[in-house]
């Protein structure tokens, strides 16, 4: 038998596969968690003293359970796990059933059972340009077009919107959904204002379209009033879910560990969901749902969630403050009211994933622009810092660091600048 080695499996492999792509961060990440390595890359929750005390507590509880936790589960979730999460749910503001929720292997599941239920190939998802990569990926394994739409200080640009969709209609282009994460959205941390999400609403009424709405960091406000969701707002109208699919996850608020995330959507959504989730793993961990729900039943995690909240104002504190500090001042960036990142503007001669090299080899890490956007092209100029793992005084140590970078980087590009002015002069023969 002819072995020729690596390789021989290329013509092999799925053409789907051809879109899928990683980021920059995880390409480096083995040094980005290097020791000295400051990482304001990844969204990664503050556990801290929380997951021993939390173990201990629970242990002899899910030892209980065990008969249950180490079985077989339904695929939609125990029901334990399906009520405790609808009890989340209206605790964030947002009226939920348990009978509506399907629990998932985190919320990244939901991005990818949306794509699998709802997406052809050559579809179009409609999305925030930039937004999160983890959905770029997940829907790219089925191969749609991606539709872009800006974000600003309010969220999404609805009324570009409704121009990308009118466009869409008149060349023939079949969109299915839109994907948004209206609260302290990943990577930009704006929050969509009450008026854009109305408009949202109409919007996906006038296309006939579902709306998935990611509230990944909807219980993390540290500032402002809250905004009701999508799913909400939809609630007050028709009085239960209709076209607006809300994905959360516990991730967040209590452990990425476990790999719980849910999605509350109608009947139909999740019938489809569910059998799509069949094929793909039977149903969600019944020891992780064991834990979640010792955790969860009690009013304690609210307390939890409170002193998250105090965690990450601070630490989101150090970040603006640090910026303010130590960054140019062509360089902005937002000021989110929660969740956990802080996008950055900087010069628009200057590329943020071409530094990204030296900033590691500084110390620190960071999340480039591109990754946030389907065509990798847009976002040169831009990179995501998350404020939520690196405590605050490594956050002014990282933010410093890559202050100077900049500063450095600007310099090198001002004097290139200067130079090829002198030279288109002398070629002129001035």
């Amino acid at each position: 038998m002819n072995d020729d080695g690596g390789g021989r499996f290329d013509r092999l492999y799925a053409d789907r596969t051809m879109s899928m792509r990683t980021s920059a961060t995880k390409a480096l990440a083995a040094p980005r968690r290097g020791p000295g390595i400051v990482s304001l890359a990844g969204g990664s929750p503050e556990m801290g003293a929380f997951a021993e005390e939390a173990l201990r507590r629970m242990g002899s509880s899910v030892v209980r359970e065990a008969a249950t936790a180490f079985q077989y589960g339904p695929t939609e979730g125990a029901s334990a796990a399906r009520s405790v999460v609808a009890e989340a749910i209206i605790a964030a503001g947002t009226p939920a059933r348990s009978e509506d929720v399907l629990v998932t292997n985190g919320g990244q599941q939901v991005l990818d059972l949306m794509g699998r239920v709802f997406l052809n190939e050559e579809d179009a998802v409609l999305v925030e340009a930039p937004t999160y990569y983890g959905a770029l990926n997940a829907f790219a394994a089925y191969r749609p077009r991606i539709l872009g739409v800006p974000v600003d200080d309010e969220g999404m640009d609805v009324a570009a919107a409704r121009e990308v969709l009118e466009r869409a209609r008149k060349i023939g282009t079949r969109v299915k959904f839109v994907y948004t994460i209206p609260n302290f959205q990943n990577p930009t941390g704006v929050t969509m204002t009450l008026g854009r999400r109305r408009e949202l609403l109409e919007l996906a009424r006038d296309f006939g379209l579902p709306i998935l709405e990611d509230d990944a960091y909807g219980m993390l406000r540290y500032e402002g009033e809250s905004v009701p969701t999508l799913s909400a707002l939809e609630h007050e109208n028709i009085g239960g879910p209709g076209r607006v699919a809300y994905l959360g996850t516990f991730s967040k608020v209590f452990s990425p560990g476990v790999r719980l995330g849910w999605v509350h959507a109608r009947p139909d959504i999740l019938g489809r969901m569910r059998l799509a989730k069949q094929g793909a793993d039977l149903g969600p961990s019944s020891l992780s749902q064991t834990v979640a729900v010792e955790f969860f039943r009690g009013g304690e995690w609210r307390e939890h969630v409170r002193r998250l909240g105090g965690i990450y104002r601070e630490r989101r504190d150090a970040m603006l403050d640090s910026l303010a500090e130590f960054m140019p001042e062509e360089v902005s960036w937002t000021r989110p009211e929660g969740g956990f990142f802080v996008w950055v503007t900087l010069p628009e001669n200057l590329d943020a994933a071409a530094i990204l090299p030296e900033a590691v080899g500084r110390g620190v890490a960071y999340v480039p622009g591109e990754d946030f956007y389907a065509d990798a092209v847009a976002g040169k100029n831009r990179l995501r810092l998350s404020f939520s793992f690196a405590e605050p005084q490594l956050i002014w140590r990282g933010v410093r660091i890559l202050s100077g970078i900049v500063r450095d980087r600007m310099e090198i590009e001002d004097i290139a600048a200067g130079r090829g002015l002198r030279e288109q002069a002398y070629a002129r023969g001035g």
